[in-house]
């Protein structure tokens, strides 16, 4: 029995909707790639499920894809006989945009067409590019395996609403119907069609067919109705596996757009057949922009894996570790069974293989990019330098090349756009320099302006401002790079005699002596502290917090903190400037108890400057508007 209800786009899908009716894309074609696509991917998964369940066939083996064009109906139709859809699929898939960074994307929009656009195809609403050209959208679907009286049909004219009914549907497979609006006409006529195809949907390995024209007939013949023949109009074979010099660099694009669903051209590409052990095609490609669900834990597209060019999973994630997840692409084994499932790929040894060979293929991509086009590698880092960094807990086998790839800002441009290789800060190491110093912090303009660097910033010593959290992850396991050690400027007693900064004596210019006011510091901080001794790191401040060469960095310590991880208990020691004037001032003071509000001053003031929170903030204003005012 036919059922019909009438639902609600989600606000987010009525704002992308109303987008998509202002043609906010300046090329309209794209929405045929986008559904070609849709209908490739289905009949990819299809493929795959009758592996192991060859029923699904229904007897039609035959997987292709099918343009139909009614110009009286004004309408334009892609069918494909694929996986199909069941109602829940269809509301799931269609009805809802379920993402968690849909508002985030909303939030971004300027206004700028051009600037929306380009985040519009980050985001990856393909589908939806129907509403473009059609003020009214039907998808008919039933799901393979399921029986006819299980259809589904979807509709909608990008209102904001939409109608789901079900209904009888003999073959398995979508149907997506286009009312085209006034004015698109154009996407009627079989000559534009066929170039569409074949400019951005020629690599699809299934056959995209079409109804060919009537020929009429010639002067004195009967005219005789027959069914018009079908033609193909791409070349249906899979385009990894052609040879390089056969594909142009526009079909190397249009077939990212294809697997990663993204409506910008890519970075770079990296095409290549190995043989040896194991035998394999790898096409892969990196993005030019961050996906939105680049920090979800499912993100939707990845790495295509083939076996003999048969689909077998999206997104398998053995195929490239972690912190290359961004790579899209596709690999096609020729060792692999055709009944490969996820539990085989954790434990293959091939796998393992090919996934060792195609870190290093990304790799060596980066590296070109890198050296040859340090504009295109800065717009890479610029977008996936965060992810990148979290290799330093999952990359040991290529753990220098990894290294040479990652990139900081430092105090030789003190520019957080500006960012420098270790390789760059090694070549510019003061003489007698064995060490790469660092310091971290929650902002950039934290790190920039950290009291830790004065000593630094008046030899001309480099540092690195490491301001995002994944670096304190990155510098505990990074000890070295080129045999240079890294070190913290926030850890540890400083010894930089090696560089002529010779170490500080408990002596100041008038011969008195330090000791004692050190000792009553100590003793009005009590367990704040570890100690309180000469810093060796400070020009200008009056006061710092350092902590012991093994123990966490303050900032490393309140990450761990604020996402909910235990702590080892540990003491920071606070370093004096024995040559400020406050600690002049300060050293002939005889009260003790404005030594110790001095000293919990200086010590919170510290804390703050490293980007740490006071447990009392209404009595620290109160001692410091006292000490003021006497």
């Amino acid at each position: 029995m036919s059922h019909k209800e009438s639902l609600n786009f989600q606000t987010e899908v009525k704002q992308l909707l109303q987008l998509m009716i202002h043609s906010l894309y300046s090329n309209k074609e794209i929405f045929l790639r986008e559904l070609i696509s849709n209908a490739s991917d289905a009949c990819d998964k299809l493929r795959f499920e009758a592996i192991q369940n060859a029923t699904l066939l229904e007897g039609d083996p035959d997987l292709a894809v099918h343009l139909e064009i009614d110009k009286e109906a004004r309408t334009l139709t892609i069918r494909d006989n694929g996986v199909g859809m069941s109602r829940e699929e269809v509301i799931s898939n269609i009805g809802t945009i379920a993402r968690s960074g849909t508002k985030e994307f909303l939030g971004k929009l300027s206004g700028d067409q051009a600037k929306d656009s380009a985040l519009i195809g980050q985001f990856g609403v393909g589908f939806y590019s129907s509403f473009i050209v059609a003020d009214k959208v039907t998808l008919t679907t039933r799901r393979a395996g399921a029986s006819e009286s299980e259809g589904v049909q979807w509709e909608s004219s990008g209102d904001g609403s939409f109608s789901i009914e079900t209904l009888e549907v003999p073959t398995r497979g979508t149907t997506v119907t286009l009312h085209l609006k006034e004015g698109e006409e154009g996407f009627l006529d079989a000559w534009k069609l066929r170039g569409i195809v074949r400019r951005y949907s020629d690599h699809i390995q299934l056959p995209i067919r079409m109804k060919k024209d009537p020929v009429p007939p010639q002067e004195g013949e009967e005219k005789v109705i027959n069914e018009p023949e079908e033609e193909t109009l791409n070349q249906a074979n899979a385009l990894w596996a052609r040879p390089k010099n056969e594909i142009t660099e526009e079909q190397y694009q249009e077939f990212y757009k294809h697997v990663s669903h993204d409506f910008e051209a890519p970075l770079a590409w990296s095409h290549a057949r190995v043989e040896g052990k194991q035998e394999y095609t790898e096409l892969l490609y990196i993005p030019a922009r961050a996906p939105f669900d680049l920090w979800e834990r499912e993100p939707r597209h990845g790495i295509k894996l083939y076996v003999r060019r048969v689909f077998i999973m999206e997104d398998a994630k053995k195929l490239v570790p972690q912190y290359l997840r961004f790579v899209r692409g596709v690999i096609d084994s020729a060792d692999l069974p055709l009944n490969v499932s996820r539990e085989i790929l954790q434990e293959s040894k091939d796998i393992d293989t090919i996934r060792a060979g195609c870190t290093r293929k990304v790799l060596g991509l980066l590296e070109d990019l890198a050296e040859n086009q340090k504009e295109k590698y800065q717009k890479f880092w610029n977008e996936f330098g965060r992810a990148f960094k979290e290799g330093a807990g999952e990359e040991y086998a290529n753990r220098e090349k990894w290294a040479g790839l990652l990139r900081f800002s430092t105090t030789h441009t003190d520019k957080s756009d500006q960012t420098e290789s270790l390789k760059d800060y090694i070549g510019r190491m003061k003489d007698g320099q064995d060490t790469i110093y660092y310091v971290t912090a929650e902002s950039f303009a934290a790190a920039k302006n950290s009291p830790h660097l004065e000593i630094f910033r008046s030899r001309g010593i480099e540092v690195l401002l490491l301001s995002d959290r994944v670096d304190e992850w990155v510098v505990s396991h990074l000890e070295s790079f080129e045999e240079k050690q890294l070190h913290s400027v926030a850890k540890g007693d400083l010894d930089l005699t090696k560089l002529g900064v010779e170490k500080p004596k408990l002596e100041t210019s008038d011969s008195e002596t330090l000791k004692p006011l050190l000792e009553a510091m100590q003793g009005a901080l009590g367990e704040q502290v570890k100690s309180v001794r000469v810093s060796q790191r400070l020009t200008e401040s009056p006061a710092c917090l350092v902590v012991e060469e093994g123990d966490l960095s303050g900032n490393m310590a309140r990450f761990l903190k604020s996402v909910g991880q235990s702590v080892p208990t540990s003491k920071p020691i606070l370093e004096i400037n024995p040559d400020h004037r406050l600690i002049l001032r300060l050293k002939l003071e005889t009260d003790q108890q404005r030594i110790a509000d001095w000293s919990q001053l200086l010590f919170d003031q510290s804390l703050l400057a490293e980007g740490g929170q006071l447990e009392d903030p209404a009595q620290f204003v109160k001692r410091l508007n006292q000490l003021i005012l006497n």
